[in-house]
């Protein structure tokens, strides 16, 4: 049961008479009240909110054991609902994150984002709007930001100001602190649904169309690797959960993350975490460590959550190496970008490998590349679909399956813009069709006889 809920049941048992003559007070007053309350309460319990022998069931009575004192020895008049509602308040705050707890609550929103004491802002429905709530002080913010680290066994401080973390319900935690966040602590969260959203849910969300559901539940179970794209924001890691939604129950899964995120449903799942280093800088474990470590695990598909670095190297290598159907994501700006950055990342290594050989890597790693874009109107939409083909010369070759058209129109109606299929048949279809999965044609816009990819099949 959350604090809240255990705090509203105190007050749903106040008479009913004392409810009706509740006057309102200023809103200032009772601000300015509850801040003087908040701060004896620190001066008072001290690093004893901090004490990690503490249950949340105990630290919640204890605070609000201590609050009850203050406000019986407070010459401030106030009826029992305002009492009530005061230390439900000042116990959020004290005990659980503070003024971001409601929107934590509040299913509408997406993502969180505080610039220290200026402003908290949220993303609900897509669209980034600023609120009225704030913390009380730097030192509240403060003690919120390591309250959430230290759940998850990380620590930030001058010596180690950024770090990324995760809430308890898997929403992703990013936070930075002084010297380099210059006005105050930055805190922000992306908030992922208690239930995952499922492909029936993306449909309706217009992120994808049904042909483009069907195609993708095709490609994974077919086992082609996968590489979703797109920029911050775009629901790169909501799409990849999905995917990973098709991936048969009988197969061995690796999830390698920098934190915790994906979702699967399947039963057979090892996931894996990357692990920063302690305060004396040893015991770093990176992504790259944990994907070498994964081809001991004898998987049948590995997803990285996101490739950054000079995992790069290590996974394309595993692609190569017999574990069809792995998938990822990268930020970039369009398929024929995440080719460039995938060979940066590459070099990343150190290795002094030629570009001929990193390129002929990706080519015959990456199977399918799907683009998402975040609109105007905050709808994250797949607009390409581009399957990898081979090289040409030096050249790493691709052709659009699905493209968003450009039409002097621009977005509709919906805010989405309109993705329709190229005409070009895929060169993968004939490894899809020796699985027993066959596509229709009109999938690919056309009939059974329509052009195929101009290079042959690898």
């Amino acid at each position: 049961m959350r604090l809240s809920d255990r705090m509203k049941g105190a007050e749903q048992k106040a008479p009913k008479q004392e409810q009706a003559r509740t006057a309102p007070k200023s809103s200032s007053g009772l601000e300015g009240f509850k801040s003087s309350v908040q701060e004896a309460l620190y001066a008072r319990l001290g690093p004893g909110l901090f004490d990690s022998s503490l249950t949340p069931a105990q630290l919640t009575t204890q605070v609000s054991q201590e609050i009850t004192a203050l406000m019986d020895s407070s010459t401030v008049p106030l009826t029992v609902i305002e009492r009530q509602n005061l230390a439900l308040a000042i116990v959020t705050d004290v005990v659980g994150l503070g003024p971001i707890d409601q929107f934590l609550e509040d299913p509408e929103v997406s993502e969180i984002m505080v610039n220290s004491l200026d402003y908290i802002y949220v993303e609900r429905r897509g669209v980034i709007e600023v609120t009225t709530a704030q913390f009380m002080s730097i030192e509240h913010l403060r003690r919120v930001v390591e309250r959430i680290v230290g759940d998850v066994g990380r620590r930030i401080d001058e010596s180690s100001p950024m770090v990324d973390a995760r809430l308890p319900d898997g929403s992703r935690v990013n936070a930075i602190v002084p010297p380099l966040a210059v006005d105050g602590p930055a805190l922000t969260i992306r908030k992922f649904a208690a239930d995952p959203f499922q492909v029936d849910d993306l449909i309706g969300f217009g992120t994808l169309t049904a042909e483009l559901a069907e195609l993708l539940d095709a490609v994974v179970r077919g086992g082609l690797n996968v590489l979703v794209t797109g920029g911050t924001g775009t629901g790169k890691t909501t799409l990849l959960n999905v995917l990973s939604g098709f991936i048969p129950d009988s197969e061995r899964i690796v999830t390698i993350e920098d934190a915790v995120e994906l979702q699967l449903r399947q039963r057979h799942v090892i996931r894996l975490e990357s692990r920063p280093p302690n305060i004396e800088g040893r015991g770093e474990i990176t992504v790259r460590d944990l994907v070498r470590n994964s081809l001991r695990m004898r998987p049948d598909r590995i997803i990285v959550g996101e490739v950054r670095g000079a995992e790069a190297l290590d996974m394309l290598q595993a692609m190569n190496t017999g574990h069809d159907g792995s998938i990822s994501t990268i930020h970039c700006n369009s398929p024929r970008d995440a080719f460039s950055r995938l060979e940066t990342m590459v070099l990343m290594t150190g290795l002094d490998l030629p570009s001929r050989a990193i390129r002929d890597q990706i080519a015959a790693a990456i199977d399918l590349v799907v683009h998402l874009e975040r609109l105007p109107n905050g709808t994250r939409q797949v607009v390409q679909i581009t399957e990898v083909t081979g090289m040409e010369g030096d050249v790493i070759t691709a052709s659009d399956i699905y493209a968003a058209g450009r039409t002097s129109g621009g977005l509709g109606d919906s805010g989405l813009r309109t993705v329709r299929p190229t005409g070009i048949r895929p060169a993968f279809t004939n490894r899809l069709k020796d699985q027993g999965i066959d596509l229709p044609a009109e999938i690919f816009g056309g009939s059974s006889d329509m052009p195929r990819s101009k290079v042959p099949e690898r």
